[in-house]
Parts: C-alpha cells; structure tokens; sequence
C-alpha cells in the first residue's frame, strides 16, 4: 500500500496529464505531493528525506513550470531528483559511516560490508543514468512520449534493476532455516 501512496503524484500527473494537458497536471501533482507529506507528517510525525526533497523538487520545478509557462522545468525535476540521490549515495559511501543503501536496507538485510559498498555504488550507477535518460528523453521526443516514458519507462527499468539487485543479493542472504 505505502508503494502506492508513493507512486500516487506521478500516476495522477499521468492521468491529468492525457486528459488536461501538462500544466493541469503539474499543478495536480503539487496539491497530490502536497497533500501526500501532510497526511504522511499527521500520521507519523516525521517525514522521509526522499519525501520532503521530493515536495521541495516538485514545488520549484513544478511552480516554476507554472510560473514561466515552460515544461521544461518540469521535465528536469526528476533527473535533479535522480542526481541528487546519487550525489547523496556517493558522498555517503566515502565519507558517512554507512552508505546510504545500507541505512536504507539494513533493517531488512544484513551484509558484508563490502556487498553494502557494491550495492550503493550500483544505485550512483543507476540514478545517474536514469537522470541522463530522463534528459535525453525530454529533448529528444515530445512531451506525450516524455510523459508516457516517465511513468511506464522508468517504473519498468526501475523494477528490473532491483529485480536484478535482489538477484544479486540472494547469494549473501542467509537463511534463518537449518537444511
């Protein structure tokens, strides 16, 4: 359920967005996004880093977008969101105790060191690509196609790579059963 509460402004940009347009739909995922940290803040008192720099993403480049009349800003909001989680990941891995995965994930999982610093340095691979892809898409194809990839291009290879991380993974899980 959290995943779909999370995923929730960016089907609603999709949505109003092949019904009203680009900037009916920015200004949706504004209020969404909005509405999404206040009813997360009222329930647990506490906000996500990921979910307030999100909110602060989509208010400047989503305002701005408003604001000047150019979907472009908006087009750049998640490549500046992808890039700033894998500047995040990256500083993190030289120069915090824990790489940002490991704080992440370690409650789920227990893992090498090593495999922790692999893993993060495979997230600062794959954010920088996805925001360099989001680039390339925005300028290279048109806004329907732009906004089509946002939703269904990026869910997929999201998936995927995680798919294959958890693959990867699966070798240094161990199991609580005795064999």
């Amino acid at each position: 359920m959290r995943l779909l509460f999370d995923f929730l402004p960016v089907v609603a940009f999709f949505v109003v967005y092949k019904f009203f347009g680009i900037y009916i739909a920015t200004a949706a995922a504004i209020v969404i996004s909005l509405f999404q940290v206040i009813s997360y803040w009222l329930k647990h008192r506490s906000l996500p880093s990921i979910q307030l720099m999100s909110l602060i993403l989509i208010l400047l480049f989503g305002g701005s977008t408003l604001l000047f009349h150019n979907e472009l800003f908006i087009k750049w909001k998640p490549t500046v969101l992808y890039w700033l989680l894998a500047f995040a990941a990256l500083i993190s891995q030289y120069f915090a105790k824990k790489p940002l995965i490991q704080r992440l994930l370690e409650t789920n999982i227990t893992l090498p060191r090593p495999v922790w610093s692999s893993l993060n340095r495979n997230w600062v691979i794959f954010f920088t690509l996805m925001g360099g892809m989001n680039l390339w898409i925005a300028y290279s194809f048109d806004t329907n196609t732009w906004v089509n990839f946002k939703l269904f291009g990026f869910l997929g290879i999201t998936f995927i790579f995680i798919l294959i991380q958890a693959i990867y993974l699966g070798r240094y899980i161990q199991s609580d059963e005795k064999t």
